[in-house]
């Protein structure tokens, strides 16, 4: 059986590249965005009730990963990117059918119908399909368990040169965004691949907003950011 599903609205969003996305949602609170709806779901009548919601279930396309048979197994990175599992014991990108479903902070919901969120891990761009209501009571369960992520992964510390914290101060007044914690949040959940060993030298390089981060590894254990500039 097929079916066909037509976009919803956009996701737009300060992460404009796949590379350093937090791997779940929340991880990173300071990352922000909106979710640009289109007639007629942008209208007072499709949203009227949600604004007493202070988070979201949001469906959505892969749009930039593969998808299908071809991907029966998946590497997590929590795993150590060596480590083969099933697909349905993943969260992985690649899907038998590219939706992704994310909870998202609702911090408010403007008057053209978009609507304001945070602590998302969500690509520029992305089709969005549906939106529901968090629920509580419903949708937190404290008795549940996961044997491969019973907790969240441990931060790394992200430490900062004198003048890529000035550089990033700066353009955080500039776009009026938290751009210093969005920073700190994403490094510190380690954004490489798993399975590569860091080596000092080695510079990294990763786009939020229209900001170009770069940082290294001093050691295996630690991240310095070295500068953060326009694009």
């Amino acid at each position: 059986m097929n079916f066909q599903f037509a976009a919803i609205g956009t996701v737009h969003s300060c992460f404009h590249e796949k590379f350093a996305i937090p791997r779940q949602p929340q991880l990173a609170p300071a990352a922000r965005g909106h979710i640009e709806l289109y007639p007629p779901y942008n209208q007072p009548l499709a949203l009227q009730g949600l604004e007493q919601s202070s988070h979201v279930w949001v469906l959505f396309v892969f749009h930039r990963a593969g998808s299908g048979p071809e991907h029966l197994r998946v590497r997590p990175p929590r795993l150590g990117g060596n480590q083969r599992i099933g697909v349905f014991a993943s969260r992985s990108t690649h899907r038998p059918n590219p939706i992704g479903q994310s909870v998202v902070q609702l911090d408010g919901i403007s008057p053209e119908g978009h609507l304001l969120i945070s602590g998302l891990d969500l690509l520029d761009g992305t089709p969005v399909l549906d939106i529901k209501p968090y629920i509580p009571y419903a949708d937190s369960l404290p008795h549940a368990h996961n044997a491969l992520a019973e907790a969240a992964p441990t931060p790394v510390p992200v430490d900062w040169t004198a003048s890529a914290l000035q550089q990033a101060k700066a353009e955080a007044r500039r776009l009026q965004q938290p751009l210093v914690e969005l920073i700190e949040q994403c490094l510190a959940q380690d954004p490489k691949p798993a399975y590569q060993q860091p080596e000092p030298e080695r510079e990294y390089g990763v786009r939020f907003w229209d900001i170009n981060v770069r940082w290294h590894y001093p050691d295996p254990e630690r991240i310095c950011v070295l500068s953060v500039l326009p694009n």
